[in-house]
């Protein structure tokens, strides 16, 4: 990557830092604006997450998030971004009904959005749709874990990948994924030990998130980080600031000064 922090990070950049043992830095974002200071705050890659979904629009899982929906986001974020690589998501449905319908679907969204990539989730079920994205010429991002469209499926939001047995099934999910084509993998809540042997025994990179510190790199909702989203309880989680409390702060002091007069002053007055 450009030591100057200037050119646009690509997927090649992503395996070189995997080589180089330098961590990869990614957090979502679903708009021009946070894109931009995320950008400029130096992260390599932003992930429009179908968390939007759940983030921004309420909802309770991610199932809701349409092709149109991520279009939309990824278009705004690619406008806001100028250096970090931008990851679009697969919503639910778009690439598992069959490899072609992936293609038109992750098609569109490269073409519409700008965007570098898109991800999606899976292990060796996908394989066959992340073979034909990467021969269509569109780079994927792999996802294994836990996996937030197969929420009704898992059942549960805790740890993936325990035990022997368990992490055989993982390492044969991560191998079909890269031999698939995958330029990276994202390790959802997998427990630290199991994530460390997965990041040891595959060539490209992963992406941790509730996995631990032994991943090529790690990624987290920028809503999450920022203390915007209070909901947010995971373990996993690190706040980094306490925004939801600034945001009502301000507002309130907004609405304070408005009752009583204060606000606008003369200085915010237009002059004729």
């Amino acid at each position: 990557m450009d030591e100057a922090g200037t050119s646009r990070v690509t997927t090649l950049d992503f395996a070189r830092r995997k080589e180089a043992g330098e961590p990869i830095v990614m957090v979502t974002a679903y708009d021009a604006l946070f894109a931009s200071l995320v950008d400029a705050a130096g992260v390599d890659a932003i992930l429009v997450g179908d968390s939007v979904a759940t983030v921004l629009a309420g909802e309770e899982t991610t199932l809701s998030a349409t092709v149109d929906q991520m279009i939309y986001h990824g278009r705004i974020v690619q406008r806001g971004a100028k250096r970090a690589l931008v990851v679009v998501d697969m919503p639910f449905l778009s690439y598992q009904v069959s490899p072609a319908e992936a293609v038109r679907n992750a098609g569109r969204i490269l073409k519409e959005t700008g965007a570098g990539a898109v991800k999606l989730e899976g292990g060796a079920a996908v394989a066959p749709a992340v073979e034909a994205l990467v021969t269509a010429g569109i780079p994927v991002m792999g996802h294994v874990g836990f996996t937030p469209q197969a929420v009704h499926q898992v059942g549960h939001k805790g740890p993936q990948g325990q035990g022997e047995g368990a992490y055989q099934k993982l390492i044969r999910d991560v191998k079909a994924l890269q031999n698939a084509g995958a330029f990276a993998i994202v390790l959802a809540m997998v427990p630290a030990v199991i994530a460390q042997r997965v990041t040891a025994a595959t060539s490209i990179p992963t992406i941790g998130i509730g996995s631990g510190r032994r991943c090529d790199g790690q990624v987290l909702i920028l809503h999450d980080l920022l203390g915007l989203n209070e909901a947010a309880d995971a373990r996993y989680l690190k706040r980094y600031a306490d925004m939801a409390a600034e945001v009502r702060e301000a507002v309130s002091s907004y609405a304070d000064e408005v009752r009583k007069g204060v606000y606008p002053g003369p200085e915010h007055v237009l002059k004729v």
